[in-house]
């Protein structure tokens, strides 16, 4: 893949944006190699956590604004930017809807596009070069991009969102920890290591209950109301009961030994 690494191993996948000249600027190929990518997740069995990063000295600088228009060269100028737009936020979308729980491996800057993108992952393990950098009323944009103006307000809560959306702020890492938005912060170069180390962790636990914790978190955020999500959680919870994942967690803690689940 031309603006893409793909690296497999031990349960893990590591997606890597790879055009570093641009600081991993997204352009319509990367956004389709994204797609093509996180579609295969939705039915890969044999990946138990996704890692995201960027290579180079940032995680993503954006969307590719000096590469011209996003989107395809046989449309209009119009059509073209908002399929650009549309296709970025699908990314954004897949990022929360695959299965697998999504690791983002945070440094330098983290702008535009690439904060959506990185709030969309689960988890966020940053360097302390990483930078939130949310431009757009700067530029006369609106800073409902790619899923934003969804994201921000669920992270940090309506006012905070309104303040970093409106005032076009930077975040630095201590900053960004003190909102919730990351997860782990790692010595300098650190992040993809602590990514890993946490996939490694998180590949220690219930396959069924990751996946089904996931679908069950992402489900509140749009639930009407508590009965609703009950509902949800006993159904899964009913199920779980009649998995190998629980019999192996029950034998491990009655034998006093860590669980050994299989990886489907």
């Amino acid at each position: 893949m031309a603006g893409l690494r793909l690296d497999r191993g031990d349960g893990v996948l590591t997606i890597t944006l790879s055009r570093p000249e641009r600081l991993n600027a997204v352009d319509g190929e990367v956004t389709e190699e994204m797609l093509d990518v996180l579609h295969g997740l939705m039915r890969d069995e044999a990946t138990g956590v996704v890692v995201l990063t960027g290579e180079g000295r940032g995680f993503c600088s954006g969307m590719d604004l000096q590469g011209g228009d996003p989107g395809s060269g046989d449309e209009g100028r119009v059509q073209r930017i908002y399929r650009g737009i549309a296709r970025g936020g699908e990314v954004t979308a897949r990022l929360r809807e695959i299965p697998q729980p999504v690791i983002a491996a945070l440094h330098g800057p983290v702008a535009g596009m690439g904060v959506a993108w990185a709030l969309a992952c689960d988890l966020r393990v940053a360097d302390p070069t990483t930078r939130f950098v949310l431009p757009f009323t700067d530029l006369g944009l609106s800073a409902g991009d790619c899923g934003l103006s969804w994201l921000l307000p669920r992270l940090v809560g309506p006012a905070r969102a309104a303040e970093l959306g409106y005032r076009a702020q930077r975040l630095d890492v201590a900053r960004a920890d003190a909102l919730g938005l990351v997860t782990e912060i790692t010595e300098e170069g650190g992040d993809l290591a602590g990514a890993r180390a946490l996939a490694a962790e998180l590949l220690t636990k219930s396959p069924y209950g990751l996946r089904r914790t996931k679908e069950l978190l992402n489900a509140s955020l749009d639930a009407p109301g508590l009965r609703r999500q009950l509902a949800m959680e006993t159904g899964v919870q009913t199920l779980a009961f009649f998995t190998e994942d629980l019999a192996e967690g029950m034998t491990a803690r009655l034998r006093k030994r860590p669980p050994e689940f299989k990886n489907r």
